[in-house]
């Protein structure tokens, strides 16, 4: 199993991170790909295999902690190209709605 669970959709509450410069702020930490929950159900292979899928936006996953369940908000594509190298662990940016 690569995730947690997939879903197809955000189960957390808005929060104010809407741009890649706001995540920015939040430095990566290790997250295990098999405790994360997808909130997309569908991937374009075309992201997933190009090169550059990551050169007009974050160089890291973007992740929502809520009800102690990490959510994978943005960068699928970059989890699952980690998952397809036998990589079990990934940098991303974890924002954490818990704390509040």
């Amino acid at each position: 199993m690569i995730f947690r669970a997939v879903g197809d959709s955000r189960p957390y509450p808005e929060h104010e991170l809407t741009s890649t410069r706001d995540w920015s702020a939040i430095p990566p930490s290790q997250v295990k790909l098999d405790q994360l929950v997808t909130t997309k159900s569908t991937l374009d292979l075309e992201t997933l295999l190009s090169e550059d899928s990551t050169f007009f936006g974050d160089l890291f996953p973007h992740v929502v902690r809520y009800r102690n369940v990490l959510y994978l908000e943005d960068g699928l594509h970059r989890a699952l190209r980690s998952a397809l190298h036998h990589r079990s662990v990934i940098h991303a940016r974890v924002l954490d709605l818990d704390a509040d």
